[in-house]
C-alpha cells in the first residue's frame, strides 16, 4: 500500500511556503537513508532540488554491485504562484518521487530493504512561471533542462524510471499511468516485458503504453515539438529511461489546479516501488543488450539525438 505516502507528500507539497527543507523533514533518521537538498536560481527564480538514497543490503553505496535504479520525478513545478493558487497538475511527478522515497524509507525500517540503491530525485518550486504550448498551457521552470538533468540525473543510475504528469495531449486517452518505450542513447527500443508484467500486477489491469517520437528524446530548447519533458532525462545518460506518465482522459493544462489525483498518483507510486525491488535485484530488465548491440552494429550510434545537433540549422 502506497496510498499514505502519497497523501503524506501532496499534503507537504500543497503548500505555498514549502522547501526542500521541510521535505527533507518527512524523512526520519536512518543510516540507510541519505536526503540532500541544493537550492538552484536561474532566470526565472529559483528552486530546491532534491535527492534520496535509499541503500540497498548489497548496493554500490556499500561497497555491493547490485544495480542502482533512479527514480526522477519531472516537472516545471508544484505550483504557478500568484497567477494559480494551490498544487497544480504538473506536480504529480514531485509527489510521485517523494511519495516513493517515504515508501522505500519505511519498508527499510520495517525490516523490507532492497538488494540496490535506489537513487530519487526531484525539485520544489511553489512558484514556476508557466509557458504557452500547444493544445494546453505547459507549466515552465525557474531553471532550464539542462540544470534540471545536472542536479536530477546521476552517472550512478544504471536505469531510470521519469515520472511525469502527461495530461496535455490528445495522445494518451486513459486515466491512471502509462509507460513509455525504453529510450537509449538516442534509440527508442521496444517496450520492456518485465515492465509491462509488473505493470500488470500492480494495476490488476491491462498494460498501458503510450507512444513516444525522435522529437521526444531529443533536448529541450531546439524548437522542435515535445509531448512534455518525461523524457528528458535520457539526453543525460548512458542508461535506459523508461517514462511513466500520470494521465488522464481529459487535456488538463499542467497549471491547472484541483487536477491531481491521489489515487492515480499512488499508482505510479507503487509501480516505482515493485520495479526499484525487481531491478535491484536483477529480475526486471528495461532493455535486451544484445539487441542494442546489434542495433548500433547494424545502424551506427544514434548519440546526436541527445545533443543540441546541427547548429548551422539555426542559420
Amino acid at each position: 500500500m502506497s496510498l499514505k505516502q502519497t497523501i503524506t507528500a501532496f499534503e507537504a507539497l500543497d503548500d505555498a511556503y514549502v522547501t526542500g527543507e521541510k521535505v527533507k523533514s518527512l524523512f526520519t533518521e536512518n543510516e540507510q537513508v541519505e536526503v540532500k537538498v541544493q537550492t538552484v536560481n536561474g532566470e526565472g527564480g529559483s528552486t530546491d532540488f532534491i535527492q534520496i538514497r535509499i541503500k540497498g543490503t548489497t548496493g554500490k553505496s556499500s561497497g555491493g554491485n547490485a544495480p542502482t535504479l533512479g527514480v526522477v520525478g519531472r516537472l516545471g513545478g508544484i505550483g504557478a504562484r500568484p497567477s494559480r493558487i494551490g498544487l497544480v497538475s504538473d506536480g504529480d511527478g514531485a509527489i510521485a518521487a517523494v511519495a516513493s522515497a517515504l515508501k522505500l524509507a519505511d519498508m527499510v525500517q520495517k525490516g523490507d530493504q532492497l538488494a540496490g540503491d535506489v537513487i530519487i530525485a526531484t525539485h520544489i518550486c511553489p512558484d514556476a512561471p508557466t509557458l504557452p504550448h500547444d493544445p494546453v498551457d505547459f507549466m515552465d521552470s525557474p531553471v532550464d533542462i539542462l540544470t534540471m538533468n545536472k542536479y536530477e540525473v546521476s552517472d550512478e543510475m544504471d536505469a531510470i524510471l521519469s515520472i511525469d504528469t502527461t495530461k496535455g495531449n490528445r495522445v494518451i486517452n486513459h486515466k491512471g499511468i502509462a509507460i513509455s518505450p525504453t529510450v537509449k542513447e538516442g534509440y527508442i527500443l521496444r517496450v520492456s516485458e518485465d515492465l509491462l508484467r509488473i505493470m500488470e500486477m500492480t494495476t490488476g489491469q491491462y498494460p498501458v503504453t503510450f507512444p513516444i517520437t525522435t522529437q521526444d528524446i531529443t533536448p529541450y530548447g531546439n524548437d522542435v515539438y515535445h509531448v512534455n519533458s518525461i523524457l528528458q532525462p535520457s539526453v543525460a545518460t548512458d542508461a535506459p529511461v523508461v517514462g511513466v506518465a500520470v494521465t488522464a482522459q481529459s487535456m488538463v493544462p499542467g497549471c491547472g489546479t484541483g487536477a491531481s489525483h491521489e489515487i492515480d498518483i499512488a499508482q505510479a507510486v507503487r509501480y516505482a516501488v515493485e520495479v526499484a525491488k525487481e531491478f535491484t535485484n536483477g529480475t526486471c530488465n528495461f532493455h535486451d543488450q544484445g539487441e542494442f548491440d546489434r542495433l548500433e552494429k547494424l545502424y551506427g550510434s544514434m548519440k546526436v539525438l541527445q545533443t543540441a545537433g546541427n547548429q548551422t540549422a539555426n542559420q
